[in-house]
């Protein structure tokens, strides 16, 4: 299986998070179209001897900051 993944301008590298559209609604029950962008960080990551270099959303960064420390943990042990 071939996966393709088209990534543009604010899209999270890992997960695909991107730019939703959406509508805010006043008062008045008045639509207007907006967009919802997503956190998107340019980061260098350093995983043991591996960089990985891209744009994540910070639910990926603190994901894998997560994952990380727990490697470091289960390695002192």
């Amino acid at each position: 299986m071939i996966v393709i993944l088209y990534l543009t301008m604010r899209t999270c590298s890992l997960c695909g998070k991107g730019t939703k559209i959406g509508r805010i609604r006043s008062h008045a029950q008045n639509r207007t179209p907006r967009t919802y962008k997503a956190n998107v960080q340019k980061v260098t990551l350093v995983m043991g001897e591996d960089k990985i270099s891209g744009q994540f959303c910070t639910k990926c960064l603190k994901r894998l900051k997560k994952e990380t420390k727990d490697q470091q943990k289960t390695a002192l042990n």
